[in-house]
């Protein structure tokens, strides 16, 4: 665990004996890191707007201090479970969207939408769904490895404290997950010559 996680994670155990402060610190230092996990995850819903997932965002650190009093330090980073929380909204979120996929609005509009048009939108909605699909068919932790690593931008040794991993297994899963990616996409292009 470096100097950072464990600071983190004594903040956290102050938390949860009580401290408001450490509370209020721990939030400000925990809300960017899930706003990025969030964005990363989510970004592609409502056509790239980041609505939905700095909603999420806002979601797990509510979840995060309402589950505060019963964290307990088992040698994970505190990260670890903040982001197993995050993990699960972000699910909750695509199962939601999986099963609506209607976009109400609450007035028709004035005038014409000068921001690239339906095509521009659609387009990006599609390459972004696309995306989604490839990683969805790497296992979880290469898909969680990727996330973190490029998405988020954590080092190789963050991640593998968050992941329970060393430093060379998260860039031994992340050589091998963009490898697999890129074996994927190879034969969804090859499917779609054909």
């Amino acid at each position: 665990m470096t100097a950072e996680e464990a600071e983190l994670t004594q903040l956290a155990i102050r938390a949860a004996a009580g401290d408001r402060g450490a509370t209020e610190e721990l939030l400000f230092r925990i809300r960017p890191l899930v706003v990025r996990y969030c964005r990363a995850r989510l970004g592609w819903i409502n056509g790239g707007a980041y609505t939905s997932a700095d909603d999420v965002a806002q979601e797990v650190c509510i979840s995060v201090l309402q589950a505060l009093p019963r964290f307990r330090d088992m040698g994970r980073p505190f990260e670890a479970f903040v982001y197993g929380i995050a993990a699960r909204k972000v699910s909750d979120v695509y199962r939601g969207v999986a099963r609506d996929l209607t976009d109400p609005v609450d007035k028709v509009p004035d005038h014409a939408d000068t921001n690239g048009g339906p095509e521009t939108e659609a387009i990006m909605a599609d390459t972004a769904r696309q995306l989604t699909s490839l990683l969805e068919q790497l296992p979880r932790q290469q898909r969680e490895v990727l996330v973190l690593r490029i998405a988020v931008g954590m080092s190789a040794e963050e991640v593998g404290a968050i992941l329970g991993m060393s430093p060379g297994a998260v860039r031994v899963a992340q050589h091998r997950a963009l490898g697999r990616l890129r074996a994927i996409a190879a034969g969804v292009l090859d499917e779609a010559r054909l």
